[in-house]
């Protein structure tokens, strides 16, 4: 077996920038993604329309869980923005809450409700809790920010997919991802871009869930 000379190491080590640098590249950046994303592009519509009769044949749950990661910053959002759109008679029926798969007992960050406030959406009172196998045995529809979590939910907690909702799948503008983009962590227009699409969602659930006959 040969050594590496310093030469050679050198040369390696060249090219291994060279293609850091390149995929760094934000026009190469944009491209790899728009590839890489063109798939859930291209099933959205169908997923869409999917989920909306689902959503219309089903009509309004007794229950609505909202989950994320965390519970800190967009499942909670999504339930008072949920509870917001319904109409009135449809909201004095459906119990709606919100739980995360970790940190239980925290308050939604400063950025979070700062972009809520904005939007109308009261957060500062909001503790997350746990994901556990009895909230969603109790819960008729539950609703994820990502198919991650759609996956452990129906495999996890043994529920039909006719249960579990990625929001995303409802956004009825294009989209990158079916995704709702995580913005913990981030800084504040993170949360706006977050919540801009999760109002889109919510208002779109909220429209196939309620019965012409409560309108």
């Amino acid at each position: 077996m040969n050594a590496s000379t310093p030469l050679d190491t050198g040369v390696a080590a060249r090219r291994e920038g060279l293609l850091r640098a390149t995929l760094a590249w934000p026009p190469l950046r944009r491209t790899l993604k728009w590839v890489r994303h063109a798939p859930e592009r291209a099933l959205h519509t169908g997923r869409r329309r999917a989920a909306l009769r689902q959503l219309r044949e089903r009509g309004l749950p007794a229950s609505v869980l909202f989950l994320c990661q965390g519970n800190i910053c967009r499942s909670p959002y999504a339930a008072g923005a949920f509870l917001r759109a319904l109409p009135d008679l449809p909201r004095a029926r459906v119990k709606v809450s919100s739980a995360g798969f970790i940190g239980p007992d925290r308050p939604a960050p400063a950025e979070a409700l700062a972009a809520a406030r904005a939007r109308g959406i009261d957060l500062s009172a909001h503790r997350s809790s746990l994901l556990s196998r009895e909230r969603v045995d109790a819960t008729a529809l539950v609703v994820v920010m990502t198919p991650e979590q759609a996956r452990a939910v129906i495999r996890g907690f043994d529920r039909e997919p006719a249960d579990v909702v990625v929001l995303g799948d409802l956004d009825p503008e294009p989209i990158e991802t079916r995704s709702i983009s995580d913005p913990w962590g981030r800084r504040t227009d993170a949360y706006i871009r977050s919540y801009e699409r999760i109002d889109r969602c919510i208002r779109e659930l909220a429209r196939a869930l309620s019965d012409h006959r409560f309108t």
